[in-house]
């Protein structure tokens, strides 16, 4: 099965969806190691960014996680797997996982994917105007917008309090409306 693009893929989850292994297995190839890359920006821990991918998968397979047509199979993937990180960054230890993971994060000295993509958006001066961002207020957009988790999954992500994550995203898009206006 090579099926490729947007279509190919939703038909490859379909099938995958109705039990077919091989489909699935194809999936797995496809979209795996893309999920696993992009956990690793959120996690530093390998053992739990293979665990949740897993679980993603599994979801999959097992029918329990329902895509419904209505956008990209890799961001419907994707919001599986960052729920299901939250989730597993929750459990016993979390605040040490999600410490060391937002250390790596703000310490590491290469931009990750979806910052690059971020920088490069060219809709009149946006681009511009989300690298002018501060990190704080960048990283809750990219939580709450990119990532399209709750203010309190973002807060767990991370690391502070609820009101925070809202009065920063509130900050982020006034400085924005004042940007693009």
């Amino acid at each position: 099965m090579n099926r490729a693009g947007p279509d190919g893929d939703a038909e490859l989850l379909r099938a995958a969806a109705d039990g077919d292994r091989h489909a699935f297995e194809e999936l797995y190839r496809r979209f795996a190691p893309w999920l696993a890359a992009r956990l690793r920006t959120r996690c530093a821990d390998q053992a739990v960014v293979d665990d949740v991918v897993q679980e993603t998968f599994l979801a999959v397979w097992r029918g329990s996680a329902r895509y419904r047509h209505d956008g990209d199979v890799a961001g419907w993937l994707w919001r599986i797997g960052s729920r299901r990180l939250i989730d597993a960054l929750r459990g016993d230890g979390a605040r040490g996982r999600l410490r060391q993971a937002l250390t790596r994060v703000r310490h590491r000295q290469e931009e990750s994917a979806e910052e690059r993509v971020l920088a490069g958006v060219e809709h009149g001066d946006l681009g511009g105007s989300l690298e002018r961002l501060s990190p704080e207020l960048r990283a809750v957009l990219q939580a709450t917008v990119i990532d399209g988790l709750t203010t309190r999954e973002a807060a767990v992500l991370l690391g502070i309090p609820s009101g925070t994550v809202k009065t920063r995203a509130m900050r982020a898009r006034r400085q924005l409306r004042g940007e693009l206006a």
